[in-house]
Order: C-alpha cells, then sequence, then structure tokens
C-alpha cells in the first residue's frame, strides 16, 4: 500500500504597500542623519528616535542631538545689544584670572563752559539775577552795624576787611555795568551803519579792554585818586621787575 505524502500549500506571506513605504521612509531619514549628524531631530517622533537609538547607538544618538542643540544654541545666543551682560554656562569651571571687562568712564562736564548750557550772556545774567544786589545791600548794613558795635579789634578788622571786600565787588560791578552799555551802544552804531550801506567796524578784545581802562581813568580822576592808583601800579611793576632780574649771591 503506497502511502502518499500530503501535499503542503505554499502560502507566500503578502506584505502590505504602507508598510513598505514606512520603512523606506525611516529608512530615508536614518541614512539623512548617519549623512548629516548635525540633521534636525526635533521634527522626528518619539518612535522614530528610539529605532535611530538602537540603529546607530546610544553615543552616535547623543552627538546627533546635542549637536543639533549647540547649533540652535549658538544662532539664539547672538547679542543684539553689545552692553548686554555675557550669559555664560554654569556647568563650566570659572577660571582663576577672570577676564575682567572695564566699565565705561563716565565723563564729566562742567556746566560753565560746556555749549550745552548755552552762550554767556551778561545782560541776561544780571537782570535774571539782580535781586542779589538787594541782599548784598542788605548784609552791607548789616556788617556796618556789626562794625559800630563792635570793640574787639580782630573782629573789627574782619568786619572792616568784609566792607572793603563788597564795596571793590560793587565798583567792580558797576565798571562793568557801564563797558556793557558802551558795548551795546556801539553795536547799535554798527548795526545803524550796515542799515545805510556802510561797512560795520567790530572792536577786538584789545580794544574793549582799552575802552574799560579809559572808564576807570575818568573814574580815578572824579575821586582824585589818579596818583594814588599810579603810584600802587609803580610799585607792583617795581616788584616784578626786581623778580626778573637775576640773584646775587
Amino acid at each position: 500500500m503506497d502511502k502518499t505524502r500530503p501535499r503542503t500549500a505554499m502560502i507566500t506571506p503578502v506584505t502590505d504597500s504602507s508598510e513598505d513605504e514606512t520603512s523606506d521612509t525611516e529608512s530615508e531619514k536614518d541614512t539623512k542623519v548617519e549623512e548629516d549628524p548635525a540633521a534636525d531631530v526635533s521634527s522626528m517622533s518619539f518612535e522614530e528616535l528610539i529605532s535611530l537609538q538602537n540603529k546607530v547607538g546610544r553615543k552616535a544618538f547623543q552627538k546627533t542631538v546635542q549637536g543639533s542643540r549647540k547649533g540652535k544654541l549658538s544662532a539664539d545666543s547672538r547679542q543684539p545689544d553689545k552692553n548686554r551682560p555675557l550669559e555664560m554656562s554654569s556647568k563650566k569651571t570659572v577660571p582663576f584670572l577672570r577676564k575682567v571687562l572695564p566699565a565705561k568712564k563716565r565723563m564729566r562736564r562742567d556746566p560753565r563752559f560746556d555749549d550745552l548750557s548755552g552762550e554767556f550772556k551778561p545782560e541776561v545774567f544780571d537782570k535774571t539775577y539782580s535781586f542779589l544786589d538787594d541782599i548784598k545791600k542788605k548784609e552791607k548794613m548789616v556788617l556796618e552795624k556789626q562794625l559800630q558795635k563792635a570793640r574787639d579789634p580782630a573782629r573789627r578788622e574782619q568786619l572792616d576787611q568784609l566792607l572793603r571786600r563788597m564795596n571793590q565787588q560793587e565798583e567792580a560791578a558797576k565798571r562793568r555795568q557801564r563797558l556793557q552799555e558802551k558795548q551795546g551802544e556801539f553795536k547799535k552804531q554798527q548795526r545803524e551803519r550796515a542799515q545805510q550801506g556802510k561797512k560795520p567796524f567790530y572792536l577786538k578784545k584789545g580794544d574793549f579792554r582799552k575802552l574799560e581802562l579809559a572808564d576807570k581813568y575818568q573814574e580815578l580822576k572824579k575821586k582824585g585818586k589818579v596818583e594814588k592808583f599810579l603810584s600802587k601800579k609803580r610799585k607792583r611793576n617795581s616788584v616784578k621787575d626786581r623778580r626778573r632780574l637775576p640773584s646775587q649771591q
């Protein structure tokens, strides 16, 4: 009796086309990441990342992820403002000799000689602070009363010096005011000459100094103090001449 072998049907596995496509895309991503280690892995899903780690290896996978993060950090860490403080990682050890950036030197300015404060005009200044003259007059009256009542010689000498100083300041202010008036009159005359079509004449600083000396001479002449003033000036000049002479040893 012939034993017949049972016929086994050959079953071929049926593969789905969608699975083939996904595997192809995964292999493409893996090859891209392997070719470019700095490729962006943020768009990959968690399952794809695990499969990539299994294929590439843990060390290679970590290098790939860290390289993509460093690229982002370097792009984001650009300082838009140069004065912004530098951001340093807390994981890095600070060197012993740390480089300290010097602070900007603060520029100081004197408002008296700065153009930002405007141009100095003596006429406007005197009008603005004219109330100080009234205060000085009251202070002068108080000092005169104190001088009359004072009995101590040192105190009287101190008060006398203060009064003389205030008188000198008043005379200098009056002289300066007269000079300003003369300068104003001269400028007015030159403006009138310019309006008439004539060439204006401008005085130099030395010419204004001569006008000031002439005004001072006229004032001393009225008071009869010309000789006294000239004698003091001669003494000062003689002292200067002696200083310039070579010393005799």
